[in-house]
């Protein structure tokens, strides 16, 4: 494995819009990063496994829910401060990220958001600190890009809930000590359950055969007449803007940790060309390998402006899901275009993992499509400046 080297792109000084407690938060994770991931994961995702050593620093480094209040456990940080731990994550590999995003934005937040205080005292300091870590069951085998279609469904049996279904695609799920559920009760309303390893009937395969997000650990939850205690079930909020809430908190720590995978080519990509001599001199000195270079920076440049501005959005809480939407599909569609010119940069070498590249550019292909597919947020951005929903 080569040494990290890594040297963050800021073309338009962007650091001096980032407070001091930002510039500290981001440096500590990025010092993280080059210690304990970049050593590490090359070997992991070579061998398709999730290094669940790295749970401990991810929560030292206040990566498991960084903006739930501290009385919970959590930092008690902004949604900047948020986005550059998840840029900074992400630059050592998206798995790594999703592994924090779901534990912060699918399995903190909605307990946090939606849940009761007991539930908040309960689960919520254990998160923080990684002792017990969480999945996120929304996507099922048959309903994807339509979640309100799901047959994941609970029952009212007096005393306890009876859950019957699967999901499908579920980070952290061979792992995970619970589950943040969604089903339909007899009604046919989403509710959200909180589902313990160890409940009766209650499973996590694992998926297997990945070509991506190979260090991530990934699977399924069946749910086989699963009792689930009353005092599990999420009150503040049902129907399905319950966990399209979640989701808009993740999709927005997606668009931060995407420009990390991008700025982690670019910055491999620029340091091999001003080493790699062809033809009596640096190919750094040709046209095609600086047009390649110079729209890189480019547009990780407007990426970086776009979620510095959506973050000031939801600190303010005026961001829109159409707005998170824009930004996660504008960045992850950068970074695999990045990844992918990166990769023509090293010639040969770039699909080795001797480099970080042909990782990133594998893993991305899962990002462009997981917490809503490429397409879907281009209709939803679609439906917001026409008001026609062109999807139901």
């Amino acid at each position: 494995m080569r040494p990290d080297l890594f040297e963050a792109p800021d073309y338009y000084n962007l650091d001096d819009l980032l407070s001091e407690e930002h510039l500290l938060v981001r440096d500590a994770a990025r010092q993280w990063v080059k210690r304990d991931i970049s050593p590490i994961i090359e070997e992991y995702a070579q061998k398709a496994e999730f290094p669940t050593q790295i749970l401990k620093g991810l929560a030292e480094i206040g990566a498991f829910g960084p903006y739930i209040p501290e009385e919970y456990g959590g930092a008690g940080l902004d949604q900047i401060s948020y986005g550059l731990i998840m840029q900074e994550i992400e630059r050592g590999d998206s798995g790594v990220r999703s592994t924090a995003s779901v534990q912060s934005s699918l399995v903190m937040y909605p307990i946090y958001t939606y849940g009761t205080e007991e539930q908040r005292k309960k689960y919520l300091p254990k998160l923080a600190t990684g002792e017990l870590m969480g999945c996120f069951g929304l996507t099922e085998p048959d309903h994807g890009s339509n979640p309100g279609g799901m047959t994941t469904n609970f029952k009212d049996k007096g005393d306890h809930y009876l859950l019957n279904g699967a999901k499908l695609w579920i980070s952290n799920s061979p792992f995970a000590d619970i589950a943040i559920v969604w089903a339909k009760n007899e009604e046919g309303r989403i509710h959200g359950l909180i589902v313990e390893r160890g409940m009766e009937g209650f499973s996590t395969p694992e998926t297997h055969n990945k070509w991506s997000l190979r260090a991530s650990a990934t699977g399924e939850l069946i749910f086989d007449n699963v009792k689930v205690p009353k005092e599990n079930l999420l009150p503040g909020k049902n129907g399905l803007g319950a966990p399209l809430g979640c989701l808009d908190s993740a999709r927005y720590g997606i668009a931060w940790g995407a420009i990390g995978a991008a700025m982690d080519c670019y910055d491999t990509a620029l340091r091999y060309a001003k080493e790699r001599v062809q033809f009596g001199k640096p190919i750094a000195a040709t046209q095609l390998q600086q047009k390649k270079l110079a729209e890189m920076i480019t547009e990780i440049t407007k990426a970086q402006l776009l979620a510095f501005r959506l973050g000031q959005l939801k600190n303010e809480g005026r961001a829109t899901t159409a707005q998170i939407s824009m930004a996660k599909r504008n960045n992850v569609e950068m970074a695999i275009k990045i990844a992918r010119e990166a990769r023509q940069v090293l010639g040969g070498m770039g699909i080795t993992g001797e480099y970080s590249i042909m990782r990133h550019m594998m893993n991305l292909e899962s990002v462009i499509t997981y917490e809503g597919t490429h397409d879907i947020h281009l209709l939803i951005t679609g439906a917001d400046i026409t008001g026609h929903q062109a999807f139901k």
